[in-house]
């Protein structure tokens, strides 16, 4: 920059710091618009599809297991999942705790 020190009190060097960062925001926005474009491409060919879900499929065994009397831990490990996500599923396929610990499946809500 022509042997000049870039320090913010001189009005050359604030010119030159605000358009280099002008340049890297117009960069950033540019490159996440392209990547926006790419994504939708890739969903209408049917490429991109986002992840797989894992519990979701596996609702209707990790129930069953539970049923039988299995800790949702147990069911976690076995299956691969996370404790929570057996859980979360157990709550909202149920429309209760499904499995949490006693004293947080007693605790009571008041309005």
């Amino acid at each position: 920059m022509g042997g000049e020190k870039l320090d913010t009190p001189n009005p050359t060097s604030k010119l030159m710091l605000t358009i280099l960062g002008g340049v890297a925001t117009w960069e950033r926005e540019i490159m996440l618009e392209r990547q926006r474009e790419g994504i939708a491409k890739a969903k209408a060919e049917g490429k991109y599809k986002g992840r797989k879900p894992t519990v979701a499929v596996q609702a209707d065994q990790i129930r069953a297991m539970r049923a039988a009397g299995e800790k949702p831990a147990h069911i976690a490990r076995r299956l691969g999942v996370a404790r929570s996500s057996v859980y979360r599923m157990l709550e909202s396929a149920l429309g209760d705790p499904g499995g949490l610990p006693a004293a947080a499946a007693a605790v009571e809500v008041t309005a």
